[in-house]
């Protein structure tokens, strides 16, 4: 692991039905997907920046890859976890955990996609 970077450079989130969950990402965050156009696979990336702080990464319909409950949570920065939460739902989502103060940290959100995956979201405000 380089230390000039942070520790996530990518992250993928598996779906089994890529329609619906580019429908949720898209309308909980605002924000486009782009199909990588993969020949084995079926991916969609979230827009980010290659030089850009943080991780980007894709939505990822894989034969032999249930989507689901796993060991990994990754968490989207949002301008208000809250609000965000809020939109996830209209979009067909779940929350499992309303916004909560992290301290110094800010506040998350935990939420459950229309895939069964369990997402964070994280927010200063």
């Amino acid at each position: 692991m380089s230390t000039k970077r942070n520790p996530v450079g990518w992250f993928e989130i598996y779906v089994q039905d890529m329609g619906r969950a580019i429908e949720f990402y898209e309308g909980t965050f605002g924000q486009k997907l782009e199909d990588l156009h993969m020949p084995e696979l079926d991916m969609w990336a979230f827009p980010g920046e290659c030089d850009g702080g943080g991780a980007t990464g894709a939505l990822v319909k894989m034969e032999g890859k249930d989507s689901g409950g796993g060991g990994t949570i990754v968490y989207f920065s949002c301008d208000d976890c809250g609000e965000s939460a809020e939109k996830a739902v209209e979009a067909g989502g779940e929350i499992h955990l309303k916004k909560m103060s992290i301290g110094e940290h800010g506040f998350i959100s935990l939420i459950n996609d229309t895939e069964g995956n369990m997402i964070g979201l994280h927010s200063m405000e």
